[in-house]
């Protein structure tokens, strides 16, 4: 045995999957599903009855939450489907850059700089209105699989 230490240079997580396995008979409206490796939300569900070889078939019709794509996916009822861990975090505005990126502030006093502004021209205009008129925003960021986005915004008031 060698007195040496090892060390490692692991540009890795912590190994904690993007996804977690879910029965397709179990998972319902507004519940989340990955689509052709896409995260969806489920706007319908419709199950087929066991044919002559067996299974019930899930019809799945769901939304990606990131670009609003609408995906289809068939899959036998007693079969696995990955589902996305999907995180939704509040931030505080603090500014909008040139580029089209936004600097949030964590709960923890740092700064979160690596998120663009949102594709939504709705959500786009609040924001950048909002800001202008130099009101405090909250905006709540979704992430799932790796991609984040901001998806909903709330108003906390003027700033002092």
């Amino acid at each position: 045995m060698s007195d040496e230490e090892h060390h490692f240079d692991s540009h890795a997580d912590a190994g904690a999957s993007k996804t977690y396995p879910q029965q397709a008979g179990t998972i319902r409206k507004n519940g989340y599903i990955v689509i052709k490796s896409r995260p969806c939300k489920v706007v319908e569900v419709s199950t087929s009855k066991t044919g002559k070889h067996g299974h019930a078939k899930c019809h799945f019709v769901a939304i990606d939450i990131f670009n609003g794509k609408k995906l289809e996916d068939i899959v036998p009822s007693s079969h696995n489907c990955d589902v996305p861990h999907v995180n939704r975090t509040d931030y505080q505005l603090i500014d909008i850059s040139e580029d089209g990126f936004v600097s949030l502030l964590t709960e923890n006093g740092n700064t979160k700089d690596d998120l663009r502004l949102p594709t939504d021209e709705n959500l786009l205009a609040q924001i950048k209105d909002g800001f202008e008129s130099g009101k405090d925003l909250v905006v709540t960021v979704m992430s799932a699989m790796g991609e984040e986005q901001i998806c909903s915004l709330k108003d906390i008031g003027p700033k002092n």
